[in-house]
């Protein structure tokens, strides 16, 4: 069972909602969580953005990606452009992508947007993982 990681800049948005979407759409195929290169509060427009598709992350929560260690996962995926940011060790995983997606918390009307794209790839992803 491979490794997820999902990690942003805050574990507030995106990634919150990529962990949410690997959870289901991976369950008994892959082992998931997200964080953030700082820690914050999962953001009430990601919250009602999942909520209205039927997912609840109301109770997931922010955490900070140095309480985590690079060699406990296989699969880093990075969903704010923030690759550049991260410690060497968690580039080289057996797999890392950057997706670069906008930032929602900028544009709250993008939330169903980007959330919808997030599901996509996380699909893709979990596929070509199998």
């Amino acid at each position: 069972m491979k490794r997820v990681m999902f990690v942003c800049k805050k574990n507030s948005a995106r990634s919150q909602m990529a962990e949410a979407f690997a959870k289901r759409l991976g369950k008994d195929k892959i082992s998931v969580t997200s964080s953030g290169l700082e820690a914050s509060q999962v953001n009430p427009h990601a919250i009602q953005a999942m909520s209205d598709i039927g997912i609840d992350i109301s109770d997931q929560t922010s955490k900070a990606l140095s309480n985590f260690q690079p060699q406990d996962f296989d699969v880093v995926i990075s969903l704010c452009g923030c690759g550049v940011n991260l410690p060497p060790e968690w580039l080289t995983r057996e797999v890392f992508e950057d997706w670069q997606l906008e930032d929602p918390a900028e544009k709250p009307e993008i939330f169903p947007q980007v959330r919808d794209d997030i599901q996509e790839r996380v699909g893709n992803l979990i596929d070509k993982l199998e």
